[in-house]
């Protein structure tokens, strides 16, 4: 594993407060980033902080991403770093029985609100001549899954959200990514299995991995070391990326 500097950069991770979120925020500010994250309430907010256990340089923001005003105040400021992290995954259900408005909430928070955060970091970014932009992607986006309807639609929008940021912003210093994390032992995957519905649901929780791989996966993406890759969706179990990274070898 290689190390990762970020010293002196800014951060935004949203829904930093528990699972791959609150990893990633753990993994940049340890990398010396300035990290703020947000959270939808404070109760939640608090006890991701006891959690970081005094991580300096991390402050945490009561802010649901669905709220515009609120995400334009935190992202008024211009960053380094965005990872669009908050996300839900129900409704779970076939699609001829869950409700629309359930399957609106997910796209209004999965997608819409990563692209509101998206376009709100760019102009800052734009301003300062670059930026890096990690979208966290999933294989759903790609391959569809029994009742997940709303997770993979959003999913897949996010990844086509991902390759135009680089088209129409790549050649200006931007730098996007989609990271697919893999199975990871999240509060996510508890309710997957709790449903009951499609293979995923069967997993054991013992076959996850732990949310610590894509955290190192986003703060390494941050770096000129990730060039390679930019613009791509980057799945932590491909071998390409883990040799660059250097974790060939390391599961």
């Amino acid at each position: 594993m290689k190390q990762v500097n970020l010293a002196g950069r800014t951060a935004v991770v949203t829904g930093g407060n528990r699972g791959i979120g609150l990893a990633v925020v753990r993994a940049l500010a340890a990398a010396g980033a300035r990290v703020s994250f947000t959270a939808r309430d404070r109760g939640r907010a608090d006890q991701a902080m006891a959690e970081l256990a005094g991580l300096p340089g991390v402050l945490p923001v009561v802010c649901d991403v669905t709220d515009r005003a609120a995400l334009a105040a935190l992202l008024a400021d211009p960053v380094d770093i965005l990872v669009n992290n908050a996300g839900v995954i129900g409704p779970i259900g076939a699609i001829a029985d869950v409700a629309v408005a359930d399957w609106a909430r997910n796209i209004e928070t999965n997608l819409v609100a990563a692209f509101h955060a998206t376009q709100l970091a760019l102009r800052g970014m734009l301003a300062r001549n670059g930026g890096t932009i990690v979208h966290l992607s999933s294989g759903a986006a790609f391959r569809p899954q029994e009742g997940w309807s709303a997770y993979c639609a959003g999913k897949a929008g996010l990844a086509m959200l991902t390759r135009s940021v680089h088209l129409e912003y790549g050649a200006a210093g931007i730098r996007v990514f989609g990271l697919s994390p893999g199975v990871i032992d999240t509060g996510m995957q508890a309710e997957i299995r709790a449903s009951g519905i499609g293979p995923v649901a069967k997993l054991a929780r013992g076959a996850l991995g732990s949310p610590d791989g894509p955290a190192f996966c986003a703060a390494w993406l941050c770096t000129p070391a990730a060039n390679g890759f930019v613009g791509q969706e980057v799945d932590i179990r491909s071998e390409d990326y883990r040799r660059a990274a250097g974790l060939s070898g390391q599961m």
